[in-house]
């Protein structure tokens, strides 16, 4: 009896130190492929250009589904479409008035949030609400209804510590359940740069009109209230109408647990406004080159497998939502282990993910990066937040990640959701890292012997949610299920 639990033992040890020594392999392997071969600069410099933009529903969102199709299929995967429905919306013709007399208004540079409604025109006085917060709201004892609320984007300098960073959408929301009738929000970076992004929480229409104003003339008429009155006049007409859109889909089976899947994602849509080149171009093309790497080093993982390219996620996260409404109708959600979210990631130096029983597995790996480039710090974080594509899978109880410490090349952080979000000020070398650690992440996670992470039940998943401090915004967004 001894003797087979020793054998046994030996043999479960020598698998565990094949397994290692195949995954330092592949990872050596996917290193010089990608230093050497990476398509990504090269293909999302093309798609800039020829393309632009990417926004859902339109005809440069459709070109952008069949190039990424066009480039998989030319990896040699099986690829198909999944396509949803979607409430699509654009811009049409804006104008922003304002001024000490309702009657006598001056124009200012804005740009419609999108989901606001597909006619508005009000003139209300305005009323400072800050940071545009709950307790903001609270304080102001109602004086907001019918008038058009004033808020800052992120969080005042000198904001109390601890205060919720809430996303535009859920500062819309309480804007609307607090009964203002407009809503405008500075923008937090300076010269006068706009951006635009959704409005709604639910990817639907919103019942009021939402601007958004740059940094400069946000703060005077902060400063002019304080002193007297001030009125706003929101103009807008917009499109919005039943559309469909598609996801794209590439699949590597697994050769040994084909029913468990390992997704890849990053959205490919981008918002009208720029070619969308850093939100999302390096992360959706950064993740078909990694599509690339892995089939170019040819060793087939224990786990299937699936790199998905959303649309309709600066919509609401639609693409995803649809993504998991597919899985569920099917009764495969169940075959999902992890999930791999790449959004705005650039140059990563460790990986990140929900869950802390990661860790001693993402550090592993990462030590074995680190000794093929010191350029990675094998930084391993453990974080949950909202508002991208790994948000529909974590309110399923599913175990997400992607890469951490990297930063946004060439300064363009201030630059989202903006005009300036231009092919410029991506880096073909920080694209590449992206590509080549993403790369390794994605083959470990689909090979390793065991992911130590599993699907969290109705239960604990409240606790985990809770635990992150993501309660107040999921209720805010009417995602909150639980009691």
């Amino acid at each position: 009896m001894k003797i087979t639990f020793f054998c046994a033992f030996l043999c479960t040890l020598c698998f565990s130190l094949s397994a290692q020594d195949e995954t330092q392999t592949v990872f050596r392997q996917i290193n010089s492929d990608v230093l050497a071969r990476s398509q990504a600069y090269h293909n999302l410099e093309h798609a800039t250009a020829a393309i632009a933009h990417r926004l859902t529903g339109s005809v440069n969102g459709k070109k952008a589904e069949a190039y990424a199709f066009k480039l998989l299929e030319s990896y040699g995967y099986e690829v198909r479409y999944q396509p949803f429905e979607v409430e699509s919306w654009s811009r049409l013709t804006n104008e922003t008035r304002v001024g000490d007399q309702p009657g006598s208004l001056n124009k200012i540079t804005s740009v419609t949030l999108a989901h606001s409604p597909v006619s508005a025109n009000i003139t209300a006085e305005l009323v400072d609400l800050g940071n545009g917060l709950e307790d903001d709201y609270i304080k102001d004892a109602g004086r907001v209804r019918g008038k058009i609320a004033l808020v800052y984007l992120g969080l005042l300098p000198g904001s109390p510590s601890g205060s919720p960073s809430l996303h535009r959408s859920e500062k819309a929301a309480l804007a609307t359940r607090y009964g203002a009738a407009g809503i405008i929000i500075i923008n937090t970076v300076r010269t006068g740069v706009l951006l635009t992004g959704t409005a709604s929480v639910t990817g639907k229409l919103i019942p009021i009109p939402a601007v958004c104003i740059g940094y400069e003339n946000g703060m005077r008429l902060k400063e002019a209230l304080k002193s007297h009155s001030q009125y706003a006049n929101l103009n807008m007409t917009n499109f919005s109408g039943a559309i469909s859109a598609r996801n794209v889909i590439a699949t590597l089976k697994g050769h040994e647990l084909p029913a468990e899947k390992i997704v890849i994602g990053a959205h490919l849509d981008s918002w009208d406004l720029a070619t969308g080149a850093i939100d999302n171009g390096i992360g959706a093309f950064a993740v078909i080159d990694m599509a690339r790497a892995i089939k170019q080093v040819g060793k087939q993982p224990r786990r299937t497998i699936e790199f998905v390219l959303f649309m309709g996620e600066e919509q609401g996260l639609l693409g995803s939502k649809a993504y998991i409404q597919k899985a569920v109708s099917d009764q495969t959600l169940h075959q999902v282990r992890f999930m791999l979210n790449f959004d705005m990631t650039n140059d990563p130096k460790g990986f990140v993910s929900t869950r802390r029983e990661m860790e001693p597995l993402l550090s592993s790996w990462g030590a074995k990066i680190a000794k093929l480039d010191t350029g990675f710090k094998n930084i391993v974080v453990t974080a949950a937040g909202l508002h991208s594509d790994h948000q529909p899978f974590m309110l399923q109880g599913i175990p997400t990640g992607g890469g951490a410490g990297g930063r946004l090349p060439n300064n363009s952080a201030p630059f989202y959701h903006s005009d300036r979000d231009t092919f410029e000020l991506v880096d073909e070398h920080e694209l590449k890292n992206t590509v080549r650690y993403g790369a390794m992440l994605a083959f470990a996670l689909a090979h390793t012997d065991r992911i130590p992470a599993n699907k969290l039940d109705e239960a604990q998943l409240a606790s985990f949610l809770r635990l992150n401090e993501l309660e107040i915004p999921l209720r805010i967004a009417g995602e909150w299920r639980w009691k």
